[in-house]
């Protein structure tokens, strides 16, 4: 008898049904050959047949670290009983049961995983045990095209598009639960996103003085006081800690590093982020990317080695607040600072799917001229992503590790956000950022009006004689363009304020 076995070189699994196939028919052949304790051993690139695992883990080694080279003759899985009792095995077309969808998204993961492996050395991936595990397990008896995974990973999806409560999610559970007892489900939304969690993209949570003096994060993670102003990490009741050690404020911090890894772990996407490079206007005078326009182009001629790999990653910023609970009658402002590649084509990459959450700063007051404390995080990855890279899977090369780099190019807001990022004050006789010190400005009736507009006119523009503006003539030329050295100097003068918004230190703000 001949075995099939040609699903054992196949490198892009997860698009593969013949790879998860010939899997499945390979474990049930040496099902019967597993010891006394129900292990047996494990033919994947790591374990080498030198250790054993009890065959449900032998899916998830396969699978995540590839079949192992030279095993031709499976004599510690059956082949040889097989061939001499005369069997049968089916070949890979004749599947065990359709292939779940998560196979794919598991794929991606834990290919990431494999290539991180490759460079790092090897480290444990048990992670990703109960996610096969869920996977393996049908979701109601009978039902074996969908996994209780792919039911949890829609059922949470839903309850993000919808906002469910939390409370509510874990009614609805327990609700299949007592309608279909033998529904394969976990008990709770803690459960759900403990398990989903493990399928990667989570987030950090960083504690926050009350004043926004701080961050407790790296040096500052064990203290229980302010470094600035020394007010309790804590919330007090009557001068006292309570029982649960509960922070005053949480920063929610999303890293950006998976999130692009992320977007090269499939071809579809890894073929996008090439875009720029490829679909650049050839008229010249049409931008319809920012790839056409004069700073991009700027940037390529004075960061060579940076542009001279078309993925490596150019970033936008953007930060804005928001009233998280719907009703402006509650003052309450919480901003989010979200990023988005400009390696994807105009039509994507302005597209919620593909924007980045980055950071969600907690209110109830605005950062201020203190989101620079919140921003910290963010600024040491991408600093870290500019100068060393991150080691990334390129699904659209067949499956090559590269080093990415990444660049924040530029910031959009708005005035009032612009101000907050830049330190520049929005308010006040100079506050146009173009003009700087030669902001014309006057006071009127308790408000600071900004006037001269026709400064930017041509000197012999007619409407530079025309009185019916102001009464007068204007003869002023438009207002200096600074230098990147004139502005640096500018920086140098400004005195460090203490941060936060404590009465005694930073101050209200």
């Amino acid at each position: 008898m001949t075995i099939d076995k040609s699903w054992t070189t196949i490198r892009r699994r997860g698009s593969s049904n013949e790879f998860w196939n010939g899997l499945q028919h390979f474990l049930q052949m040496a099902k019967p050959f597993v010891n006394d304790r129900g292990f047996i051993k494990c033919p994947c690139r790591r374990c080498l047949n030198n250790a054993s695992h009890q065959l449900e883990d032998l899916e998830s080694h396969i699978f995540r670290n590839d079949f192992m080279f030279g095993y031709n003759q499976w004599i510690h899985h059956g082949e040889l009983a097989s061939a001499n009792a005369g069997t049968t095995v089916a070949g890979p077309s004749g599947g065990i049961h359709e292939r779940d969808e998560m196979f794919d998204v598991l794929d991606d993961i834990i290919s990431e995983d494999a290539d991180e492996d490759a460079v790092g050395g090897p480290s444990s991936n048990d992670q990703y045990d109960d996610l096969f595990a869920a996977l393996r397990s049908e979701l109601y008896p009978g039902v074996s095209s969908f996994s209780s995974l792919n039911f949890l990973v829609k059922l949470m999806h839903l309850k993000v598009l919808n906002k469910w409560t939390n409370k509510s999610f874990d009614e609805l559970l327990k609700l299949l639960k007592l309608g279909f007892p033998k529904t394969d489900l976990v008990e709770s939304h803690y459960e759900a996103k403990k398990l989903m969690t493990k399928m990667g993209l989570g987030y950090s949570s960083i504690h926050v003085c009350k004043n926004d003096c701080a961050l407790f994060w790296k040096e500052n993670s064990l203290k229980d006081t302010c470094p600035i102003c020394s007010e309790s990490r804590w919330k007090l009741q009557s001068g006292k800690r309570s029982g649960k050690n509960v922070p005053h404020k949480v920063l929610r911090y999303f890293p950006v590093g998976p999130r692009l890894k992320r977007l090269f772990a499939t071809s579809k996407t890894a073929k996008l982020m090439r875009w720029h490079s490829t679909g650049k206007s050839k008229d010249n005078d049409v931008m319809r990317h920012p790839v056409d326009g004069k700073s991009w182009q700027e940037f390529d001629k004075r960061h060579p080695q940076f542009a001279g790999d078309v993925r490596n990653v150019r970033l936008g910023l953007a930060a804005d607040g928001f009233n998280p609970f719907g009703n402006m009658s509650l003052s309450y402002s919480m901003w989010s600072v979200v990023l988005t590649t400009y390696n994807l084509p105009p039509w994507i990459c302005m597209k919620a799917e593909y924007l980045m959450l980055s950071l969600l700063i907690p209110g109830p007051q605005s950062p201020g001229k203190d989101i620079d404390v919140f921003l910290r995080p963010l600024i040491d990855e991408l600093k870290e992503l500019w100068v060393h890279g991150l080691d990334t899977r390129d699904a659209a090369y067949e499956n090559g590790v590269f080093r990415m780099r990444a660049a924040l190019l530029w910031t959009v807001n708005d005035f009032p956000a612009r101000s907050s990022l830049s330190g520049w004050s929005g308010q006040g006789y100079r506050a146009c950022p173009t003009c700087n010190e030669d902001t014309p400005s006057m006071r009127v009736i308790g408000k600071t009006a900004y006037f001269g507009h026709r400064h930017f006119l041509a000197t012999n523009h007619h409407w530079r004689s025309n009185l019916q503006f102001d009464g007068r003539t204007e003869r002023k030329r438009p207002p200096r363009r600074f230098s990147t050295t004139d502005i640096l100097e500018q920086l140098r003068r400004v005195k460090t304020g203490i941060p936060g918004k404590h009465p005694n230190y930073g101050g209200v703000k």
